[in-house]
């Protein structure tokens, strides 16, 4: 999956005592109701924020991850979240405009036979 926008904002990395590394990023989408969308870089994947600047326009690869937490009374919670692993920085299309079958050969009708009659009113 794929999120284009605009860098909003670029927050430092962050390093735990585990040696686990994040580094989040939210992205403004174009379109007719933008959304800001934050995205998080884990270890060496926090690098790729080093090549972009607020303002930029981008198309960052994603992936989305779920987990399951059982609280102290024994009910189960759901969370999300947004991994990047991708980032492509300017000339992000909005994702409205992004065509995803421009690459696809058209379509033909090569199972027609030739000696059927075009009855076709037009």
């Amino acid at each position: 999956m794929e999120v284009s926008g605009r860098v909003k904002k670029i927050f430092e990395a962050q390093t735990f005592g585990s040696g686990f590394k994040k580094r989040e990023l939210v992205v403004t989408t174009q379109e007719q109701y933008p959304q800001d969308i934050i995205i998080e870089f884990t270890q060496d994947k926090t690098d790729l924020l080093n090549t972009v600047n607020e303002g930029d326009e981008v198309k960052v690869s994603i992936n989305l991850r779920g987990r399951e937490w059982i609280n102290p009374e024994g009910v189960a919670k759901y969370f999300n979240s947004i991994q990047g692993w991708r980032l492509e920085k300017g000339g992000a299309a909005p994702a409205a405009s992004i065509n995803e079958y421009a690459d696809m050969p058209p379509v033909t009708n090569s199972n027609s036979g030739a000696n059927e009659p075009d009855d076709l009113p037009f």
